[in-house]
């Protein structure tokens, strides 16, 4: 596999492509490879998820400016959805016995498909434990949106096949997304980096260096805009090893060390704040507010030169925490 992606065959036949999961990833994963021309089916145990399915689509597709119509064939099963696939995208909760059970289920439906499974941070060795095939199952971790992001990373368990890998690649490529192969570690590459930020982040907030809406604007207006052209390893290097070692050295005793999630996290769960779906969160969740964050965030990664930047004034919400 190329460590850069995008270098399989472009004319690379599309599989038909069973999604489990019609959800916030599920419909988009399901959105990406219909527009490339792959037959889709999709199942979801919640009818009402599956019937939003084509109008969140639909939805998607027009705020790009495309074509609204693409197929999609909704299964009221999951046997009706997976059989005859050839590639399975799993798109569950993320809990590591509901994957393993859907493992289980494919495979006495369709013992030839490569089965995907889309988790951020479990194993993949550990979801294939105990399946009859495990050199068939990849992990294929779309960043979400996973219609905008091109990235895909795909995950090598300790059984996976180099056929799989080379089959992943190639469809993906097809889809017009970029493979980029990493190890079979929990978080991967991105959500390791990802959340080590957050938990540092949160520490921030806890110790009262400063506030939500400080810490996000920071985020965003410095590191979050040089990262989109040079990484933090090629930043690093950039301006040079022997600076990074002297802030380093200065810095990391101040760094969290924190080795479960955060208390003002938990507390926030604990209350019932669990963000933008219930209301309110690290920040209070107006309606209206999340859609509008939606759309600032397509605006931002499709390249809307009206893009606001995202101050929070705009979103009518004031952080709580």
């Amino acid at each position: 596999m190329n460590d850069m992606g995008g270098q399989a065959d472009a004319n690379d036949a599309l599989p038909r492509v069973a999604v489990l999961g019609a959800g916030l990833m599920g419909h988009a994963i399901a959105q990406v490879f219909a527009v490339a021309g792959a037959d889709v089916r999709v199942w979801d145990p919640d009818p009402v998820a599956l019937a939003d399915l084509p109008g969140r689509i639909a939805q998607n597709l027009e705020a790009l400016g495309k074509d609204r119509t693409v197929e999609v064939q909704l299964c009221e099963t999951l046997a009706a959805a997976v059989a005859g696939s050839d590639l399975v995208c799993e798109a569950a909760p993320e809990r590591l016995e509901v994957k393993k059970d859907l493992v289980r289920q494919v495979e006495e439906v369709e013992s030839g498909c490569v089965f995907a499974t889309n988790t951020s941070v479990l194993r993949i060795s550990e979801i294939a434990a105990e399946a009859l095939a495990p050199e068939r199952i990849v992990g294929v971790h779309w960043w979400n949106p996973p219609h905008l992001i091109r990235v895909v990373e795909v995950v090598a368990g300790e059984n996976t096949s180099a056929d799989t890998l080379a089959r992943v690649e190639g469809w993906l490529c097809a889809a017009g997304k970029m493979p980029v192969p990493v190890c079979d570690a929990p978080g991967f590459v991105g959500n390791r980096m990802q959340f080590a930020l957050l938990r540092e982040a949160v520490r921030i907030v806890e110790e009262g260096i400063a506030t939500p809406d400080t810490v996000d604007l920071v985020a965003r207006e410095t590191i979050g805009r040089r990262w989109g052209a040079v990484g933090p390893l090629e930043s690093a290097d950039y301006i040079g090893l022997d600076l990074v070692d002297e802030i380093m050295t200065y810095l990391s005793p101040s760094l969290s060390r924190e080795i479960t999630t955060p208390q003002l996290l938990r507390d926030r769960v604990q209350e019932g704040r669990l963000g933008a779906k219930t209301g309110g969160g690290i920040f209070d969740w107006p309606d209206g507010a999340r859609a509008r964050v939606t759309d600032r965030l397509r605006r931002h990664l499709v390249g809307d030169p009206l893009r606001t930047g995202g101050q929070r004034e705009e979103q009518g919400k004031e952080g709580v925490a």
